[in-house]
């Protein structure tokens, strides 16, 4: 049985608000909450670990488990990215670098040993493990790239997101009008999603004199994570009905 979402337009408005509450819910933790970015990724890694057990156990692709891991990869890369970028002290760009290099090398390594970097019929272990460790990588990198964008490349936060929805645009039109490898546009697509994420998440969360809409981490996760679990629930009856129609036949 297939282990992860089926790839659609619900799928990507899905992702890029799970990505946007993993940026607003680890600023919450390690900022409003000031646990810090180093205990607040210890913490977020764990849930991580937890809901990625859960996951690989499952039979068959269960949407709420499945989105918990993807909300658990946004809410950990965001507080991992934080704590490279200024606890340690690298810099953006240095870590967006770091990152897109461990990325390249995860699907490396996936390639190598499964051919193919497909999403569309996952359901062996092993090419799931890669599968979320590489969304873990991406969401980091996305992170990063998002925080480059808003704080050092001049454009701020409202700059940053039309930056990176216009390539987003780009991609879904390569899609439906070239032949460019659909395997490379996904997860071209997936990585950016991140980015408008965080800068999406810093535009309703940072204050009004900083460029943002000052919603606080509090307000828009909340936000977030209610516009969330309404697509999920729409997403269970869709496929209770499909079972339903499965099981008449």
């Amino acid at each position: 049985m297939k282990k992860v979402a089926e790839v659609n337009l619900i799928f990507w408005i899905m992702k890029i608000c799970a990505t946007t509450l993993g940026e607003t819910g680890g600023d919450l933790l390690s900022m409003t909450m000031n646990i810090g970015y180093g205990a607040s990724s210890i913490i977020l890694l764990s849930f991580f670990v937890v809901t990625l057990f859960a996951q690989l156990k499952a039979k068959s692709y269960e949407p709420v488990l499945y989105w918990l891991v993807i909300v658990a990869t946004s809410t950990a890369g965001t507080t991992i990215s934080d704590y490279m970028d200024r606890t340690l002290g690298l810099g953006y760009a240095t870590g967006s670098f770091i990152l897109a290099s461990m990325l390249a090398g995860i699907l490396a390594i996936w390639y190598s040993v499964e051919k193919s970097l497909s999403v569309t019929d996952i359901k062996k272990r092993r090419p799931e493990t890669l599968y979320w460790f590489t969304v873990l990588i991406s969401n980091t990198l996305g992170t990063a790239l998002g925080d480059f964008l808003a704080d050092n490349s001049g454009l701020g936060f409202s700059g940053g997101a039309i930056l990176i929805g216009s390539l987003i645009a780009l991609i879904a039109l390569a899609y439906f009008f070239t032949l460019i490898s659909r395997i490379a546009l996904f997860w071209i697509a997936f990585v950016l999603t991140r980015p408008f994420g965080a800068t999406f998440g810093d535009l309703l969360t940072k204050p009004i004199e900083k460029g943002g809409l000052n919603l606080g981490t509090i307000g828009s996760s909340v936000v977030l994570a209610l516009i969330l679990i309404a697509f999920l629930i729409y997403v269970l009856i869709i496929r209770n009905k499909e079972q339903l129609l499965k099981r008449k036949h």
